[in-house]
Formats: C-alpha cells, structure tokens, sequence
C-alpha cells in the first residue's frame, strides 16, 4: 500500500505543507483494518448464532485470544514494516521521476458523452462475466466439496483454473482501461481494480443460486453459515482478482506511455 501510494500521491513541496502529508498513514491504517474488521463482524456473528444453538462449530474462547495476538504481533507489524519500505522504495529519486511520460500539472477535463463501452460502469460487469465464465464449472465442485461434505481431490486443476483466472483477469482489466482510456479518462487505478473485483459478486449470486437448488440447507444456523462463509469467500476472491487486474493495468499503462512520443 506504501509503494502503491507513493506512485499515485508523489510528495511534493506543496503537499508536505498540506493535509495530504497524512494520506499514507491513513492508506496503512486501512490496509490493516478493513479485512479483518469484516472478518471478525461475520465470524462474531456466526459464532453468536452458534452458541445460541449450541453446536459444535463454536469457536472457543483462546482461540479467539490467539487469533487476536497473532494479528497484534504478526499481522500489524508486518504491515508498518512493508509500508514503511514501500514508502522509501527509491528515496534519491525525484517525486515524478517513476512517470513513464511527461505529465500535465492541470488535469484535462473527463468527457460526459461518450458511448456506454466508454464508460466504467458499462465495462466493469462484462470484465467480471467474462473472469467468472472461466472459473464457474470448477467453482460447483469445489460449493460440493465444501457444503456437500465430498472429497476435492483434483488439486492439479484447480491450479490450472486459477491460472486460466490470473490470465482472464489480467486481459479483461487491461481491455477495460484501454477502452476507457481511449474515451480520454485516465482515472483508470479504481476502474482496473474493479473490473478484476467485479468477480466476486457473479460468485456470489452463484452461491445463492447453489443454496437454492443444490443444496437442502434451511433453518438460521445453516443459511447463515452459508452465506456468512460465501460472504467472505468473495470478498477475499474480489481483492484477489482486484489486485491481479490492477497489476496487469499498471503495466500495461506504464507499457503504452513509455512509448509515447511528445514533440
């Protein structure tokens, strides 16, 4: 997250005397927050239906206090250190330097009247379509395996789906920045994340549709463990393919204007 903002908010004269000297700490905060808050909100949740059931799926109290610690002493830290060394990441460098291309000071404007493939909120649904179209077939096995209680043992392809994955992600988010940056907008960071992301909620509504028609679940405890664990399983889906169409963007972005000639 460090690196990531320093590539985006270089540190200039001006912004050392600004509010956004303290845009990275907040960046860090966040990184080290937002996830395992969700996570705790559902798993609080689920483990408070579960007491009240009493079944055996209760997560017992030093569990909890260990989980707790680990993220303190390991999680944390780990956090500081990586952001911290993103930060400083080529500190006798200039703040633009890492721009492939000269730079505007004024941005241009972002124009309104472009055709609907020209914008993101037309191109993000179709690049998650097309990321969950080549993961959906092996997505049903592994549903059975977890809320079926059947063996998954074809561990080999399902490496290979997940690289077919990485490679759709990465060729969808690069198309949709393209297309919205041949419509003259060149905020494209947020647009290549989601477009990656966007995965996560076909996955989702696969999930309820699983629920409704593959499985004999009913009652609260089952249909809340269902779509509490589902909940985070494309969550943590979303960032992975989130942060793979952002990767595959970059480069492709930095790739283009690199080659760019201005007279």
């Amino acid at each position: 997250s460090g690196k990531f903002f320093k590539l985006y908010f270089p540190t200039t004269a001006a912004a050392r005397r600004g509010p956004k000297t303290t845009l990275w700490q907040s960046v860090m905060v966040y990184t080290v927050l937002l996830l395992p808050t969700a996570s705790v909100a559902v798993l609080t949740i689920l483990n408070a239906i579960s007491i009240v059931y009493g079944t055996i799926n209760t997560i017992p109290f030093l569990v909890i206090l260990k989980l707790f610690l680990i993220w303190v002493f390991v999680s944390v830290p780990l956090n500081i250190v990586g952001t911290m060394a993103g930060r400083h990441a080529g500190k006798g460098s200039g703040p633009l330097d890492h721009f492939p291309c000269r730079i505007n000071a004024i941005p241009r404007p972002i124009p309104d009247d472009v055709p609907w493939y020209g914008k993101p909120s037309g191109l993000v649904p179709l690049a998650g379509l097309l990321s969950f179209g080549s993961i959906f077939i092996e997505l049903y096995y592994v549903l059975t395996s977890l809320w079926n209680y059947k063996f998954y043992h074809v561990y080999g392809f399902l490496l290979g789906v997940y690289s077919i994955l990485t490679i759709v992600v990465g060729m969808t988010s690069i198309i949709v920045v393209y297309f919205s940056l041949n419509a003259e907008n060149y905020l494209w960071q947020w647009t290549a994340f989601w477009s990656g992301a966007s995965t996560a909620a076909y996955v989702f509504l696969y999930g309820i549709y699983y629920f409704v028609f593959k499985t004999t679940m009913h009652g609260l405890l089952q249909t809340s463990y269902y779509f509490g664990y589902m909940a985070l399983i494309s969550v943590n889906l979303g960032l992975l393919c989130g942060v793979l169409g952002h990767a595959a963007a970059s480069r492709f972005v930095r790739a283009i204007f690199q080659n760019v000639k201005v007279d």
